[in-house]
């Protein structure tokens, strides 16, 4: 059973004030890359402690990542407000490059659920990531339309029964990418993957270190 990580919390300086964060290093070996993970939307409950966020970022942890989680602007001791989308990208682009300055040598991943994930792949789009995790992304209002997209290794996970983001157009919208991301359906998964979060947990990990092989 790995030994629960170092878990700090602090305050980084983003474009609308200080973020709210959580800083989680492995304790059995150094590090061997870094992941920022993006909550779900912030005007319905979503903050960095919600279960997802908090699944994506021990599943890294557990395989040697330095995680980091952060609240969007306005988010509990966030400062600021809520920006559609646009401000919360420049404070995920903040909370990177608080990370990246750790160490830049390190393998560099982001993460993110549903309002998140949109979030996250538009950061990926704006700074160099090695690897990227969208789960149940909520495409249709924070990344369509984008002139391009990552071509990092990318692992895109919904449930099929998930009833906030629509599954069919998240599988046209994973189509029309090419080459695209990887695809995993959950059978009988909805959007907060209640009793599936360890299923969840070794998707991902399966896929990372896949890609890190």
């Amino acid at each position: 059973m790995p030994k629960p990580p170092r878990s700090e919390k602090l305050f980084l300086d983003g474009p609308a004030g200080r973020l709210e964060a959580i800083f989680e290093q492995p304790v059995e070996q150094p590090a061997v890359g870094n992941v920022v993970v993006c909550h779900p939307h912030p005007q319905h409950g979503g903050t960095m402690h919600n279960k997802v966020a908090h699944t994506l970022a021990r599943s890294f942890v557990r395989m040697g990542f330095n995680a980091l989680r952060f609240n969007f602007r306005g988010t509990e001791l966030s400062a600021g407000e809520y920006d559609e989308g646009r401000g919360e990208l420049d404070d995920a682009l903040a909370a990177i490059d608080w990370l990246r300055a750790t160490d830049s040598r390190l393998p560099f991943w982001v993460a993110g659920f549903s309002f998140g994930a949109a979030i996250a792949v538009r950061a990926a789009l704006v700074r160099d990531v090695d690897g990227l995790i969208s789960v149940a992304p909520a495409i249709s209002r924070f990344a369509s339309g984008l002139e391009s997209q990552p071509l990092c290794p990318w692992l895109v996970v919904q449930g099929d029964k998930d009833e906030l983001v629509d599954i069919a157009e998240t599988v046209a919208w994973v189509d029309s990418l090419p080459p695209g991301p990887e695809l995993l359906i959950v059978a009988d998964g909805e959007h907060f993957f209640h009793g599936r979060l360890l299923e969840l947990r070794e998707a991902v990990t399966a896929f990372v270190e896949k890609s890190q092989a």
